[in-house]
C-alpha cells in the first residue's frame, strides 16, 4: 500500500532587500552619493565596521536636518550606542567627548567659549603668518630642479595647514609630525578592527602628550587661553572633553584645509581654461574656492546625528526616533535639484555656487573663515610664483583618500618647473 507524497514546502519568502553599504574606502564617493540620492531623501545604509544609519545626500533635506532642533549630535541620544563594537572605525568621531557632540543649550554654551577665536577679525589678523608660511613652502618648490616633481599635498597643503593650526593651539614642533600622521590614520575608515584600535590608541597618546606639554609649558595660545583656563563657570574643562576638543579642532582645521587646497589646485590644473580666466581677472580666487567647495567638498560623512523624534522627510520616508543619520556634506553641492546646470562640472563663473561643505545650522564649521584664508593664500602664492606649474602625469587621475569621512586626492604629483625651464 503506497503512501501519498508529502506536499511540497511553501515557497520561501523573498529575502528583505539588503541596505546599501557605504564604501569604507570612499573609492567613488560622488557616484555612491548620487545613487543614494536617486533612491529618496534618506536611505538606510550599512556603516563601515558595523551598524546602520540613514544617509542623506540631497541639498534640501540635508539643510533642513542640519538646522532641525530634533536632530542631535549627542551620542547619548542614540539608543544603539552601546552596541557599537570595540575598535569601531567611526568611534573617534561618533563618541568624541567634545562640544561638537553636544546639543541645544549645552552646545551653545560650549561653542561660545571657542567661537571668538575663529571670528573673521581674528582670522584676518593671521593673514601675514599664513602668507609667510605659504611663501616659504612655495619657495622650496621653486628651488626644485627643472623637470623634478613633488607631491603638492605633502609639500604645500599639509605643512601649511598643520603649521597654521598647530601655531594657533601651541603644538610643539616635535609633536606636529606624529600628531598629523595619527590624525590621517584615524581618518581612514577602511581600517579593520585591530588597525583601528591601534590608530585610536596612537592618537590618544599624542593628544595626552600635547596636553601634558601645554600644562608644563603654558603660553598665550588657544590651548592655554581657552581650554586649560577656567571656563565661565569657574571650572577647568574636564580632561576627556579637553582631549576631545583638541582633536576636533586640530583635526578638523587640518584635514579640511589640506583637502580644499589640494582639490582646488587639481581643479585648476585639469581645467586650464579656468586658470587662464583667473589670470585674466575674469574670475577671482573666491570663485575658485567656493566652486571647489561646491563640487569637491573636503568632508563627506561626519558621523553621526540622531533623531530625537520621528522625522518625516516626505515621499513616504520617515526616520524613526533614535535612529542615527549621516549627512553627505560633499554631495550637497552636486544635487541636481539645487544645481540643475551641470552639477558635476567645475565652473567657477557659475552664479550659484551654493554648497554645504562647512555644514549648516548650529554646527556650522567654526574654522570656515580660516580654511578659506589658507586656501586663497596657498593657491594665489602657488600659481603666481610658479606660472608653469603642471601635473606630473595628466593622464592618470590621482588616488583618493581611503575614507568615507573626508574627500580629496591622497597625493597630487606636480612639476613646479618644466624641464629646460
Amino acid at each position: 500500500m503506497s503512501t501519498a507524497e508529502p506536499p511540497p514546502p511553501p515557497p520561501a519568502a523573498p529575502a528583505a532587500p539588503r541596505c546599501p553599504v557605504l564604501d569604507p574606502a570612499g573609492g567613488a564617493l560622488h557616484a555612491e552619493a548620487a545613487g543614494l540620492r536617486a533612491r529618496g531623501p534618506a536611505v538606510r545604509v550599512e556603516l563601515p565596521g558595523g551598524g546602520a544609519a540613514w544617509a542623506v545626500t540631497g541639498y534640501a533635506a540635508m539643510q533642513a536636518l542640519a538646522a532641525d532642533p530634533r536632530v542631535s549630535r549627542d551620542f547619548r541620544h542614540w539608543p544603539g550606542a552601546g552596541e557599537a563594537p570595540e575598535g569601531w572605525v567611526l568611534a573617534p568621531f561618533a563618541f568624541q567627548d567634545t562640544f561638537a557632540n553636544t546639543h541645544g543649550a549645552e552646545h551653545r554654551r560650549a561653542r561660545a567659549r571657542i567661537a571668538p577665536a575663529f571670528s573673521p577679525r581674528r582670522v584676518e589678523a593671521m593673514r601675514p603668518q599664513v602668507r609667510a608660511t605659504a611663501d616659504r613652502l612655495v619657495g622650496a618648490l621653486a628651488e626644485l630642479p627643472p623637470g623634478a616633481s613633488a607631491d603638492l599635498r605633502q609639500a604645500l597643503a599639509l605643512p601649511l595647514a598643520m603649521t597654521v593650526i598647530c601655531d594657533l593651539f601651541g603644538v610643539p614642533d616635535e609633536l606636529r609630525g606624529p600628531l598629523g600622521r595619527a590624525i590621517d590614520t584615524v581618518m581612514d575608515s577602511s581600517l579593520g578592527q585591530d588597525a583601528s584600535l591601534a590608530a585610536q590608541a596612537e592618537l590618544g597618546l599624542r593628544m595626552v602628550e600635547l596636553v601634558a606639554h601645554k600644562r608644563a609649558h603654558p603660553a598665550a595660545d588657544l590651548t592655554g587661553d581657552l581650554l586649560l583656563a577656567d571656563g565661565p563657570d569657574g571650572r577647568p574643562m574636564p580632561e576627556p572633553e579637553l582631549l576631545g576638543t583638541l582633536f576636533a579642532m586640530v583635526g578638523a582645521g587640518y584635514e579640511t584645509a589640506v583637502n580644499l587646497i589640494t582639490s582646488a589646485a587639481l581643479a585648476l590644473l585639469t581645467h586650464p581654461q579656468e586658470l587662464a580666466r583667473l589670470r585674466a581677472g575674469a574670475i577671482g580666487w573666491s570663485d575658485v574656492i567656493e566652486e571647489t567647495l561646491r563640487v569637491e567638498g573636503p568632508v563627506m560623512y561626519l558621523p553621526l546625528r540622531y533623531a530625537l523624534a520621528d522625522l518625516d522627510l516626505g515621499g513616504g520616508v520617515v526616520i524613526p526616533e533614535g535612529d542615527p543619520v549621516v549627512l553627505g556634506f560633499a554631495a550637497a553641492g552636486r544635487d541636481p535639484a539645487r544645481h540643475p546646470d551641470r552639477p558635476e562640472v567645475f565652473d567657477p563663473a557659475r552664479a550659484d555656487k551654493a554648497h554645504l561643505a562647512f555644514g549648516h545650522g548650529p554646527h556650522f564649521c567654526l574654522g570656515a573663515h580660516l580654511a578659506r584664508l589658507e586656501a586663497e593664500t596657498a593657491l594665489s602664492t602657488l600659481f603666481e610664483r610658479l606660472p608653469d606649474l603642471a601635473l606630473a602625469d595628466p593622464e592618470r587621475p590621482p588616488a583618493r583618500i581611503p575614507s568615507m569621512i573626508v574627500n580629496g586626492p591622497a597625493a597630487l604629483e606636480v612639476v613646479p618647473r618644466p624641464a629646460g625651464g
